[in-house]
């Protein structure tokens, strides 16, 4: 008897945990997974295959937004683009004729940890009749840091965090992406060479990248905090964005997500840094959550360098 107590006593330690992590992921798949989609570099983006223009990308995203009712989401602009590529004109007006809302991205797309910050209060102050223009009186004041450089020096990010207080912004941070931009370049080669097949690879491996990466953010939640977080999702108005962009959305929906504003993703405590203008010791990632509880980072692998050697 005795000695079939001892049994269970050590088969109770042996299946706790395998129950507990079950019971994890029964309660993370019965729970709707909210991601909040943001895209930058509006109104124009990477390389276009043939025949495809800026006005097609946007068409083509916002199909898909509209078609999986995603509602609003934000489009952080780069207004020089519009001077850049003339045929990117029209697609801010697109974006918010069909119902979303754009925000700042700086005019330039300057790097604050390699400028000064002057020069890059300038840059943020110049995209902003732009936004005025197209955003008529609605919230456009979200920042989302080009780069996601939040300045190189304690100094430098205590300093732009007060500045954009005073100009009245609050931070777009990211706790999920997969580096979308990555397959746009390869994906534009393919196209001028016609390979059908490697058009193919590319939409695979996007596809299981994305899954990949949502995966890999609810693990390093679910560590931390024992639930998901409300997600933010980085992403590009690219032209292999625009072409994949039905079953990448249908894909999150197929693993539980739902889709929320920024704003409302943002009221997640999680965010709570963004919208200080002080150092703060909260994270502002996921994997620099890990890193202040001492926590190992796992890897995320990503066909970055297999992506380059496409269609050369």
């Amino acid at each position: 008897m005795g000695i079939e107590r001892a049994w269970v006593r050590v088969l109770t330690r042996c299946i706790a945990p395998l129950v507990a992590a079950t019971t994890m992921g029964a309660a993370q798949a019965a729970t709707p997974v909210k991601i909040a989609l943001t895209f930058d570099d509006l109104p124009a983006h990477s390389a276009l295959p043939p025949g495809v223009s800026r006005i097609d990308v946007a068409g083509r995203l916002l199909a898909a937004f509209h078609d999986a009712r995603t509602g609003p989401v934000y489009g952080f602009v780069n207004g020089v683009h519009e001077e850049r590529e003339p045929d990117s004109v029209g697609v801010l007006s697109l974006w918010r004729a069909a119902g979303h809302p754009l925000a700042n991205h700086t005019w330039s797309h300057l790097d604050l940890n390699t400028h000064g910050l002057a020069d890059w209060e300038a840059d943020l102050v110049r995209n902003e009749a732009l936004l005025q223009r197209h955003m008529a009186g609605q919230d456009w004041r979200w920042l989302r840091y080009p780069f996601l450089s939040e300045g190189e020096t304690p100094e430098k990010h205590v300093a732009a965090r007060k500045l954009l207080k005073a100009h009245g912004y609050r931070i777009a941070s990211v706790t999920m992406s997969f580096g979308d931009y990555a397959w746009n370049e390869p994906y534009a080669r393919c196209m001028v060479k016609g390979d059908a097949a490697a058009v193919a690879s590319l939409e695979a491996s996007y596809l299981k990248a994305a899954k990949d990466s949502l995966d890999y953010s609810r693990r390093l939640s679910a560590t931390l905090y024992g639930r998901d977080i409300a997600y933010v999702q980085l992403m590009h108005a690219g032209a292999f964005d625009a072409r994949v962009m039905p079953r990448l959305l249908k894909m999150y929906q197929d693993n539980g997500a739902k889709f929320v504003s920024l704003e409302e993703a943002e009221r997640d405590k999680f965010y709570a840094a963004d919208f200080k203008t002080q150092a703060t010791e909260a994270p502002t990632t996921l994997e620099n959550a890990m890193k202040a509880k001492g926590l190992p980072v796992p890897k995320l692998d990503l066909p970055f360098a297999e992506l380059d050697r496409m269609c050369r």
